[in-house]
């Protein structure tokens, strides 16, 4: 049996494989699951993201399967909860920018008629195709970055740096940064 190549982030870790293999750079439109990845990689600033992945079931039944309505309406005391769960990243201004991101990500799914419609605007609504020989040619942020960084800043949203922003855009496939190496890299829909 031969190895496939992998991204050089990804580690032999099962649990990454499998997340490189059928989610990572995967075109995603789904307004919940892009809230979820919005969630996580707030959750992620400072850490690595394997340790947010072996958080994500924790955050899934913490944080309601996502669901942003319910999640804008925690109060203090969920908060509190929230933060004395040691399944999750307890850190108590990621928890509230939880709360508040999902309030903004209501207002801007009322707005637009849903957060793909916002969201996938930064990238002309289809997926921008790298073509990266190595992982030090993959930017941590870039010009698209910097304009959604702004324009979620601009709306209330927390924890959403362009570095975030990049992250998550490669995380829900509006970018293909696969290496050119890596066997996911032409089965990306284009």
């Amino acid at each position: 049996m031969t190895k496939r190549t992998r991204c050089g982030w990804c580690s032999d870790d099962p649990l990454y494989c499998r997340y490189h293999d059928s989610e990572w750079g995967m075109p995603l439109h789904d307004d919940q699951a892009l809230f979820e990845f919005l969630i996580l990689e707030g959750a992620q600033a400072g850490l690595s993201w394997i340790t947010i992945l072996r958080k994500r079931e924790n955050y899934r039944a913490a944080f309601d399967n996502f669901d942003a309505a319910r999640i804008a309406r925690y109060d203090a005391s969920k908060i509190e909860s929230l933060l004395q769960d040691p399944g999750i990243v307890r850190n108590r201004l990621k928890v509230h920018a939880a709360v508040t991101n999902a309030q903004k990500f209501l207002d801007v799914q009322d707005e637009f008629g849903s957060f793909d419609a916002f969201i996938w605007r930064f990238v002309d609504g289809k997926p921008r195709q790298n073509a990266w020989r190595s992982l030090a040619e993959v930017p941590a942020s870039t010009p698209e970055s910097e304009a959604m960084s702004k324009e979620l800043k601009r709306r209330g949203f927390k924890f959403a740096g362009s570095t975030i922003c990049y992250a998550h855009m490669q995380a829900t496939g509006m970018v293909n940064d696969h290496t050119i190496d890596c066997f996911r890299h032409k089965e990306l829909p284009r």
